[in-house]
């Protein structure tokens, strides 16, 4: 049971890993961008240095409220357990 559990976190991480780091590149994006172009510039440059593929630029769900942007994304993960059996991991993220 142990070494299942962790067989399961072993792969699990790295999908948690690549989420933060999502997280990240889009919280410098809103950070540094003005227009929903420049957000997805800049989002781009930052999946390019962090090696992450799960959500590019164009994935991106940019909205205005008021005078800022708000970006969103979601995605999901599917991690082969074994035989017919997954476990789907649902990531999203928001910007405040």
């Amino acid at each position: 049971m142990v070494a299942a559990l962790g067989v399961l976190a072993a792969r699990v991480a790295p999908t948690v890993i690549e989420y933060q780091s999502v997280l990240r590149a889009m919280k410098h994006a809103v950070e540094t961008g003005q227009t929903p172009l420049e957000v997805r510039t800049a989002f781009e440059r930052s999946r390019t240095v962090g090696y992450f593929d799960a959500v590019t630029g164009s994935d991106l769900v940019i909205t205005r409220d008021n005078e800022r942007l708000l970006v969103e994304f979601a995605y999901q993960e599917e991690i082969h357990l074994f035989g017919p059996a997954y476990l789907v991991l649902k990531y999203q993220g928001r910007s405040h």
